[in-house]
């Protein structure tokens, strides 16, 4: 079982150019870096619950829909009255995708601390406005050191969005205390650039290896004991970009559980063609999603998984 934590929300995607008023119409589309990861890794095949908190509005009952559909235990999922969080996005010419949100007293934002999580755990992945909008922050901020400190293989995708993040700095030395509980950290070029930091910094403060997405240039792996390698995109026509990289983390979790390799000693035994081989059947499921619209990553047929 892997468990992804974190938000779901509504993404509202522009459905063409804007009209006379020159604002286009807005498409709901079910949304949020984990609740993508877990969607993505249920398509895949991998046996995954989602640990959140969600509405019991319109919206809310639609996304525990789609993960139902993929196969998503939704064991850990906790119900609230509150709204769903928006997320309107704003589509570049290339396809990448900016966003506003609409977060205030939202269901996601409440999460607390789950008693457990399901036996036979092997990963945790977290990430993205979970990790940044209190109190649920550090809900699964604790989520996550409890469960490195019992041995849980842990993934963290930060997914930068600095629309929401108040303290730039201090955001930045919360991301540092993480780590010594990550066991991979992976991240955009961009989100790199954001934070500031240097690889070769945060392999030695705790992940065993760190994954660098950097859209059509491909995919990148520094691992602690000083190996890189690196895998080209695949080329598609780009519709958008909304969760290729959450589409990543599904992809690199459901090809390292295929190999036994979801431990930091695993990790370190990989060699450089199973790592090639990971990042490009990774970068096969981001191509595959950023093909369609909104985040609607691939099925496993799809990718060969």
């Amino acid at each position: 079982m892997i468990v992804v934590a974190g938000e779901a929300l509504i993404d509202l995607v522009p459905d063409g150019p804007g009209g006379d008023g020159g604002l286009p119409a807005l498409l709901p589309r079910c949304g949020g870096g984990p609740y993508n990861t877990a969607l993505a890794l249920g398509r895949l095949g991998t046996p995954t619950a989602f640990c959140s908190r969600v509405s019991a509005d319109g919206f809310g009952e639609a996304l525990l829909g789609g993960l139902r559909v993929a196969g998503v235990d939704l064991s850990l999922v906790q119900r609230g009255p509150e709204p769903t969080t928006l997320a309107v996005a704003a589509i570049g010419a290339d396809g990448s995708a900016g966003y506003g949100f609409y977060a205030g007293g939202t269901a996601d934002r409440l999460f607390a601390l789950p008693d457990a999580l399901p036996e036979g755990t092997e990963a945790l992945c977290l990430g993205t406005c979970s990790l940044v909008l209190e109190p649920g922050a550090s809900a699964y901020e604790a989520l996550l050191r409890r469960e490195a400190r019992r041995g849980v293989f842990t993934l963290l995708d930060p997914n930068i969005r600095p629309e929401i993040i108040g303290d730039a700095a201090a955001y930045r030395r919360r991301f540092l205390s993480w780590l010594p509980d990550v066991t991979l950290l992976k991240l955009s070029a961009e989100d790199a650039r954001w934070l500031g930091g240097e690889v070769t910094d945060w392999l030695a403060s705790g992940p065993a290896a760190v994954v660098v997405t950097g859209g059509e240039e491909g995919l990148s792996v520094h691992t602690r004991e000083g190996r890189t390698y690196a895998v080209p995109a695949r080329r598609v026509d780009v519709v958008d970009t909304i969760g290729a990289g959450d589409t990543v983390n599904a992809a690199l979790l459901h090809r390292l559980s295929r190999l036994t390799a979801l431990s930091p000693d695993a990790l370190a035994t990989l060699d450089g063609p199973t790592w090639q081989d990971t990042l490009t059947f990774a970068a096969h499921a981001a191509s595959t999603t950023c093909s369609r619209a909104g985040a609607q990553p691939p099925f496993a047929a799809e990718v060969g998984a």
